[in-house]
């Protein structure tokens, strides 16, 4: 098949990551796959090496400065709407496949059939934001989900019934970043940072960071030397007001966090791995990508109790709801007591595989382009049948 895989960015956030695996690993299985993204800021090129049987489209997108982000999201589907459109015709994709709202309300523009994975949804209270929320969800011909979780949220807000495919993980990747080969890098970083409770996604309110900067200042009472680290951050949107409250809390706690800020993509895995613990406290989440790499790592992981991270990763990270127990699940992890054994996390981190997740969508595209639409009552790959559907 010829397969089209449309993000919103070249640089590292867990949609884009996502997009790019999969990518590579349908082009794995024979397919003909094309990137296309928003070449944002002058970028040229994604923000790692992509393999060379999948091909590559940045669309140029010029910075404004004097924009909304509001603005910016409606240029960003013109624009990329404009570049689809262009494409359409003889040697047209058989499947396009959109991986955020700006993809999907790009593609729907310019007149082209879509797939869409809802990682997760967003509360937005701007008129154009919500109407581009909104639109990235029912326009699609089928949808997808990566958990239950989101797919049942999907269900109750639009009633459609996306499949399930479960995200994928760089397991192997994460596991030798903790093994001998990776020594000298985890070495390096905790030389650097000491023993260190890590997060990685930005200081942002999905994320939960003011959460996880009070359960850290709770945390010092019985871990003084434990510094909290924060990996990544870049996103489209605009967080300086919240970024700026978290700096003024943190003064307030007597807290100094780490800010990394974006990271280079070989930097992650060692980061990962020599982490005491990774904390993944985000308010919503689609599957929880970042927790998979820290035990596929062997790191010990806290989450925040939700309904996905429960159907995810069932036993196998520690969980808190608020910042006491985030901070008791912390203090836990860091004395030794772990929520299932190292092992356990890193089969279940080897289970998630893109090359199986590449094969799932290979499946649910062959319905879509035979039958022109979702086709058929949905069934995740969990065995369950979502219930209802448009």
């Amino acid at each position: 098949m010829r397969i089209a895989q449309i993000t919103y960015s070249t640089r590292p956030r867990g949609g884009v990551v996502h997009t790019l695996a999969l990518a590579e690993a349908l082009a794995r299985r024979g397919h003909d796959v094309t990137v296309w993204t928003l070449g944002r800021g002058g970028d040229a090129a994604f923000f790692r090496p992509v393999d060379p049987r999948v091909t590559v489209r940045v669309v140029p997108f010029a910075p404004r400065d004097d924009e909304t982000i509001g603005a910016r999201i409606v240029r960003s589907i013109r624009v990329m709407g404009a570049a689809l459109a262009r494409e359409r015709g003889a040697g047209a994709a058989h499947v396009v496949h959109a991986q955020d709202c700006i993809s999907a309300n790009a593609a729907a523009a310019a007149g082209v059939d879509v797939v869409r994975t809802v990682h997760h949804l967003d509360e937005f209270t701007t008129p154009e934001l919500v109407r581009c929320h909104d639109l990235a969800v029912t326009a699609p011909v089928a949808r997808l989900c990566v958990s239950r979780a989101v797919a049942r949220e999907v269900h109750d807000a639009y009633g459609l019934a996306p499949t399930v495919i479960p995200n994928g993980v760089d397991a192997a990747r994460f596991a030798a970043a903790a093994g001998p080969a990776g020594a000298a890098s985890r070495q390096a970083w905790q030389a650097r940072l000491g023993a260190y409770v890590l997060a990685l996604g930005g200081i942002e309110p999905r994320k939960g960071t003011l959460d996880l900067l009070e359960a850290c200042a709770v945390l010092r009472r019985t871990h003084p030397s434990v510094r909290l680290v924060l990996g990544g951050g870049e996103t489209l949107f605009d967080y300086r007001p919240y970024r700026a409250r978290f700096e003024e809390r943190a003064a307030e706690l007597g807290v100094e966090p780490v800010v990394l800020g974006t990271l280079a993509d070989d930097d992650v895995p060692p980061l990962v791995a020599a982490a005491a613990v990774l904390a993944m406290v985000s308010t919503k989440e689609g599957f929880g990508l970042a927790a998979m790499e820290g035990l596929a790592a062997g790191v010990p992981v806290v989450a925040r109790d939700l309904p996905v991270t429960r159907e995810v990763f069932g036993e196998h990270v520690a969980y808190g709801r608020d910042v006491p127990s985030i901070a008791a699940a912390l203090s836990d992890a860091l004395d030794g007591v772990r929520a299932a054994g190292a092992d356990a996390g890193r089969a279940l981190a080897a289970h998630h595989s893109w090359d199986a997740a590449a094969a799932a969508h290979e499946r649910f595209y062959r319905v879509v382009v035979a039958e022109g639409g979702d086709g058929g009552a949905p069934v995740d790959l969990a065995g369950r049948q979502p219930a209802g559907r448009r």
